[in-house]
């Protein structure tokens, strides 16, 4: 018979007289008790080593909350079969804390496209008003879109950045009139991408009140490139009238009605007559049938470069401004060679001053002092990002230059064209 120690049996006998007995005609509920096993430091660890299956690490304890929550969870299916109540946990009787039908839908890979494709419902942005031209073309980038009339360029690039607008749609060049350079210089400013393109048939319709003759107009108003696409048209017509520009073409049909002008008519399309109540005095007035606008698209996030249709890359840069590039036609020739060599064509190049640095002053001992227009160039070119060449072709660039931003890189408009009858 093993003999206890006085502090054994000091321990036992106080372990006893303290323990209170469980009644024999009560059963304790079933309860799930999770130790605490993980300490950081390793004294707490050590003390805490004799739950079994638990390491002193955060690893292990992490695995160990896996493997009772396995059991939890077989224990609810086999409670669910037999009848029985589950266990508590936290206060819970299952372990759907919040209702399945209330939880969010999970993440597809299709969520994570970009959205919205090309041709969703969208709410795309516009200068002008109802009846514009850029209207009719953000129908033909996005059937079925919301258009949303803007009064300025500038309003239609900030609406895009508020996230009032999903899209805009801006002309930046047409075949008689030239570039619209404002648009260029807010392409600068603002910090849009270009996602696509859309070239639009733009025929002039002069427009009128019902029952005013040609002969009775004594003013014509438009906006200032429909003037200029008509302006053979016009003196051909023999109009000896005033010719006044306004912020755009319907919104030109739109002021003629409004204000009941009988002496004034608009250049506008044949949809603001209807939309206006006005007649066409004249259909087709532009100088050429020819006359195509193109527009951009702009988005707030670029859409990935794809090699499976073609695609076109629009960039603007500054020259270096080194006095060994006297009168910038090496660094421009350097940039114009690195696209030559890679066979990749150039659609457009346009020049605009910098405004930021406009004057470049160059001192030579033979010739003296010059000073010299700052230029930033714009260039559209016939390659994708996603191909090697175009990314050989802008690395070479970007050695010749102070300044290098790729405005996007989007594919074609590949539309068939047909000229206005």
């Amino acid at each position: 018979m093993q003999v206890l120690s006085p502090s054994s049996s000091m321990a036992l006998k106080s372990a006893l007289t303290t323990r209170s007995p469980t009644p024999t005609n009560r059963v304790p509920p079933s309860q799930l008790v999770i130790p605490c096993a993980y300490r950081s430091d390793s004294a707490n660890a050590a003390a805490n080593s004799n739950f079994r299956g638990v390491g002193p690490t955060r690893a292990d304890w992490q695995s160990a909350c896996a493997i009772l929550a396995s059991k939890v969870v077989s224990q609810q299916k086999n409670d669910d079969a037999t009848g029985t109540n589950i266990t508590a946990v936290n206060g819970h009787k299952t372990l759907d804390l919040v209702p399945i039908e209330n939880l969010p839908k999970a993440l597809t890979i299709a969520d994570l496209s970009p959205a919205p494709m090309h041709g969703s419902t969208l709410r795309v942005a516009y200068q002008g008003v109802p009846g514009a031209y850029s209207e009719a073309a953000a129908g033909k980038a996005y059937p079925n879109c919301e258009a949303i009339p803007c009064d300025q360029f500038e309003v239609a690039f900030q609406s895009v950045e508020l996230w009032i607008a999903d899209r805009a749609v801006l002309p930046v060049e047409n075949s008689l009139g030239g570039s619209i350079h404002r648009n260029y210089d807010l392409l600068l400013r603002h910090r849009l991408h270009i996602v696509g393109e859309v070239q639009l048939s733009v025929n002039h319709c002069l427009l009128a009140l019902p029952g005013v003759r040609k002969e009775c107009v004594k003013r014509v108003i438009s906006h200032p490139q429909a003037l200029a696409q008509c302006e053979h048209t016009l003196t051909k017509l023999d109009y000896n009238v005033i010719r006044e520009a306004v912020d755009d073409t319907a919104g030109a049909a739109e002021f003629v009605a409004a204000n009941n002008l009988r002496d004034t008519a608009a250049i506008a399309s044949s949809r603001a007559a209807d939309l206006y109540g006005l007649q066409i005095l004249s259909e087709g007035i532009q100088d050429d049938s020819s006359n195509m606008t193109r527009f951009v698209m702009l988005a707030r996030d670029p859409i990935v470069p794809r090699t499976d249709r073609p695609f076109k890359t629009s960039i603007v840069f500054a020259g270096n401004g080194g006095n060994e590039d006297r009168a910038g036609t090496a660094v421009l020739f350097k940039v114009l060679s690195a696209f030559a060599f890679r066979n990749i064509s150039l659609t457009k190049i346009e020049s605009r001053p910098h405004r930021n640095q406009p004057i470049r002053v160059v001192d030579d001992v033979d010739v003296g002092t010059a000073k010299h227009f700052e230029y930033l160039f714009y260039i559209d070119f016939e390659a994708s990002m996603a191909e090697v060449r175009a990314q050989n072709a802008l690395a070479e660039v970007q050695e010749f230059t102070s300044f290098l931003r790729v405005l996007g890189s989007y594919p074609m408009d590949m539309t068939p064209w047909c000229p206005v009858t």
